[in-house]
């Protein structure tokens, strides 16, 4: 007796195939996926659906979308003062508006303001040639030691400075290098000279960067750390295997396996490249003078906090802000041109 019910994979009485789509799918008569499966019902959600989907997800990243609209983008509003002759203790829309006669100080070339932007610019070269490198040849240091446990105590010390404020990081500073600190009171017991660390303003530079290497270098490694962890190491051994030395491994291999990391966060860096740490360098002014110190983050605090020229310093930051975006878009979009993701894909 004929058998009357189809089974999957046989061809029906006309020829045609049932039943062989891909698991999830439906066919037509004519063989076609109707597209009824996951993958199509996962297309056709909408935006509503898609968000009752991840309700959860949306609920976990609440809070920190608030602290991010309240203390980031609110306060954008506060740019407003930059075209008004603003005074504190009058409300925000009532002062009275100059249009852009606040920016006099940036379109005019005002001396102070252009020594705080070459000071600016020196420390962010200098600290993009010598800092930003420094954790990744620290972290393919710790990724070349054998020992897990060496590595997690290494690693465990090097964290420790980027928990310590920039109050306590200056206040050792000052207690090695000061004129009463560890180094002149040892050259002080031997009969030679002091020398003057801290207040030499031709070596604030170097000592700023020094004091940045010393605190964020260890954290800044964790990222690095974590991206080399995740190369093959299927590609070492077909390194080794093709003769490649140390050397070569490293520049063919591992350099490659991280440097979509190393381009985002140098396009990140170059989008904050205008701010080059405010505490850092306004614990320490008074040691060296303004004229060596002034940067356009303490630029604005002294010439608007302290003298209260609020409309002209909040001119200054806006340009600053806008500059930083400019550098951040341009920067993505060089690395779009060598095929890398950047901050943001076209």
């Amino acid at each position: 007796m004929a058998q009357t019910d189809q089974i999957p994979g046989r061809q029906s009485p006309a020829g045609k195939p049932t039943g062989s789509g891909p698991p999830g799918t439906a066919t037509d008569s004519t063989g076609n996926s109707t597209g009824n499966g996951a993958a199509g019902r996962s297309k056709a959600l909408s935006w509503w659906g898609r968000a009752r989907r991840d309700k959860i997800l949306l609920l976990m990243a609440l809070p920190g979308l608030l602290l991010l609209l309240l203390f980031h983008y609110l306060p954008l509003l506060g740019n407003l003062i930059a075209f008004q002759e603003y005074l504190p203790f009058v409300p925000l829309g009532r002062s009275a508006w100059v249009g852009w006669d606040n920016f006099t100080v940036i379109f005019n070339g005002d001396t102070e303001f252009l020594n705080a932007l070459k000071n600016t610019l020196l420390i962010t070269i200098v600290q993009v040639v010598f800092v930003f490198p420094a954790p990744i040849a620290l972290a393919l240091l710790l990724n070349s030691l054998l020992s897990e446990r060496i590595k997690r105590i290494v690693q465990s010390v090097l964290y420790l400075p980027h928990f310590l404020s920039w109050v306590i990081v200056v206040a050792i500073f000052q207690q090695m290098l000061g004129g009463s600190g560890l180094i002149n009171n040892f050259l002080r017991s031997h009969g030679m000279g002091t020398i003057d660390f801290l207040g030499n303003p031709d070596g604030f530079i170097a000592l700023l960067t020094s004091q940045v290497i010393w605190k964020d270098t260890g954290w800044a490694t964790i990222l690095f750390l974590a991206a080399l962890s995740q190369i093959d190491p299927g590609l070492y051994e077909a390194a080794r295997v093709d003769g490649a030395s140390r050397w070569r491994q490293l520049w063919h291999v591992t350099v490659p396996g991280i440097r979509s990391l190393i381009i985002l966060l140098l396009i990140l860096r170059l989008g904050d490249s205008l701010s080059v740490g405010f505490e850092q360098i306004i614990l320490q002014q008074n040691l060296v003078g303004r004229p060596a110190s002034e940067v356009l983050d303490t630029y604005v605090y002294n010439n608007g906090v302290l003298a209260g020229q609020w409309g002209v310093s909040a001119a200054v930051g806006l340009v600053k802000g806008l500059v930083g975006v400019a550098l951040v878009i341009g920067a993505n979009k060089v690395a779009h041109i060598f095929g890398e993701p950047g901050v943001y894909k076209k």
